[in-house]
């Protein structure tokens, strides 16, 4: 069995990547206690290694880490690197989001939800990078109930749904953390 910590307090984000994974002998958990190393890299790759290296520091684990967020055009890629730090709750961030897209006509309304992993060796030492990524438009309103932060204004439009609209097992096929992760778990598989 190849155990690997996965860096994030987000109890949700380790349910997300234990659904995706399809290796019966990778092994996701969470580090345990409190976890939560200053993101203060200028990329998202840089702060999926921040993560990714206190986490196998911490634990004497691989670690792997990821950094994601919501890049829109018409905000110039913003909210980006503070995805989640664009405002203090979910509701507020999405309605921040909304007030500042008030004037983008429809033909400028697209955006990406980008995910950059990292993986470390317990010694902390990068020894494999991923990026994933999903195309969509912000839309006005929120729809769905599924999924969380930004997931219910990204509308995609081939499958005609929000994220938030999606079951979580179609959102799993799809999503930038699982376009992220499918790479990151067969490098796992073939070199770990």
């Amino acid at each position: 069995m190849k155990k690997i910590v996965i860096g994030t307090s987000n109890p949700h984000k380790l349910t997300e990547m234990n659904s995706i994974n399809t290796f019966s002998d990778i092994c996701f958990e969470t580090v345990k206690g409190e976890f939560d190393p200053d993101e203060n890299g200028k990329t998202f790759l840089e702060n999926a290694i921040i993560k990714a290296k206190a986490g196998a520091v911490l634990t004497g684990e691989y670690c792997l880490a990821d950094d994601s967020g919501l890049c829109v055009d018409f905000l110039g890629g913003q909210p980006g690197l503070m995805s989640a730090r664009y405002e203090t709750t979910r509701e507020k961030r999405i309605q921040k989001l909304l007030n500042e897209m008030s004037s983008a006509p429809k033909d400028k309304r697209n955006a990406h939800f980008i995910c950059t992993m990292a993986l470390c060796s317990p010694k902390g030492e990068v020894l494999h990078t991923t990026q994933g990524r999903v195309d969509g438009v912000i839309i006005e309103e929120l729809k769905g109930l599924n999924g969380f932060g930004y997931d219910p204004v990204f509308f995609i439009p081939e499958y005609n749904q929000t994220m938030a609209e999606m079951s979580e097992e179609d959102k799993n096929k799809i999503s930038h953390r699982a376009n992220a992760l499918k790479p990151m778990l067969e490098w796992i598989e073939a070199n770990l």
